[in-house]
């Protein structure tokens, strides 16, 4: 082995042990760093022109921007939470005020027109033999009970939020430095990258794509049907339509029946309360147009710039999900892009000339 290489292999052997040292401290971070990237890509086209406006001040610019980003999650937290305790109030007031109208008195009747399981419910509930006043008490209570669980369980999300403040927090410093000196750190990093120019550029631009395109494809996929279903509870005069409405924007992004977690009860309780036009309406609502939308809405808008076949766009939702957590819904379809780039590279530039290679006649001598 010559000096040289011997060098090489120390030198490689030092820089593996560093990173790998610098990778478990960094861990922890991680996903912070990864939305915070993320966020940074979408709201760099607006740094860009607040720096324009400020007379090329880019810090005044990324603390701007770092403080609205701020402002729009803190303050939709406050309202959703203040929303949610009284919300639960109201609801154990109704449940209340529906015993005492004597609702229960009236269930096994309204039980027997449940399709199918009707009638079993119905003499399954009269043929309790308890008192009537001992099940009015265990609905009052399992009311209270599931009104202290939640308002409870969101006081112990603040009292052990913690890391969840600190990862908030980290993600907006490495906001901030990444609107500052952003530019300079990807110039520095595509310059290190051992690839030719050309591959570089198209593995950059289809990484700037697919981030706006699935951002842009969740987010408005997510309100659309989030306001299609609160155009349906207002109509149909369901309780608490703002909370709903706000719940099925948050669960719209996952696949196959995110918003069916909220408009499906809310078809069950419309069947519940007698209102049978309006349980068939609702679910007629929520599977010929607000699931139709998740099918054929995201999928256009996200497929129609980074052209990623509808079957891959939605396993890699399902399996970034399951990875990632909330982040996989737009890490997955950004890797699965990105394999597409390689392949494509690959294709271009190995396989083709090699074909080309095979085909081409020899010299004559």
């Amino acid at each position: 082995m010559t000096r040289q290489q011997l060098f090489s292999v120390v030198f490689f052997a030092l820089l593996a042990v560093l990173l790998y040292q610098i990778g478990l401290m960094f861990k922890p971070f991680v996903l912070s760093a990864l939305w915070a990237g993320l966020l940074a890509q979408l709201a760099f086209p607006l740094h860009l022109r607040f720096t324009k406006l400020l007379s090329g001040n880019e810090t005044l610019s990324a603390a701007l921007l770092t403080v609205g980003v701020l402002g729009i999650v803190i303050v939709p937290l406050i309202v959703m939470g203040a929303m949610l305790v009284r919300e639960v109030g109201v609801a154990e007031q109704a449940i209340r005020s529906w015993v005492a109208d004597g609702g229960l008195e009236h269930l096994p009747d309204q039980l027997a027109k449940v399709p199918v399981v009707g009638v079993w419910l119905q003499s399954s509930l009269s043929g309790n033999g308890g008192p009537m006043s001992s099940l009015e008490q265990s609905v009052i209570s399992g009311a209270k009970e599931l009104g202290q669980l939640l308002v409870g369980g969101m006081g112990g999300l603040l009292a052990n939020a913690f890391a969840l403040v600190t990862n908030f927090f980290m993600m907006l410093l490495v906001l901030f430095f990444l609107f500052k000196d952003g530019r300079q750190w990807v110039a520095v990093l595509y310059d290190l990258i051992p690839m030719e120019e050309s591959h570089k550029s198209k593995i950059l631009t289809r990484l700037r794509q697919t981030i706006r395109a699935v951002v842009k494809g969740m987010l408005v996929t997510a309100i659309v049907q989030g306001l299609l279903a609160g155009a349906a509870y207002f109509a149909l005069g369901v309780p608490f339509p703002v909370g709903l409405t706000a719940m099925t924007i948050i669960l719209a992004p996952i696949p196959f029946g995110g918003t069916g977690l909220i408009w499906g009860p809310v078809a069950i309780y419309l069947f519940w309360i007698g209102s049978v036009g309006k349980a068939f309406a609702m679910l007629a609502w929520g599977i010929g147009v607000i699931s139709m939308v998740d099918q054929f809405l995201r999928p256009w808008l996200i497929g129609q710039d980074v052209q990623i076949p509808v079957l891959l766009l939605v396993l890699s939702v399902l399996g970034g999900l399951t990875l990632y957590g909330l982040l996989g819904l737009f890490v997955g379809p950004i890797l699965v892009s990105l394999l597409m780039t390689a392949v494509q590279i690959y294709r271009e530039e190995y396989h083709l000339r090699q074909a080309i290679a095979s085909t081409t006649p020899p010299l004559p001598s």
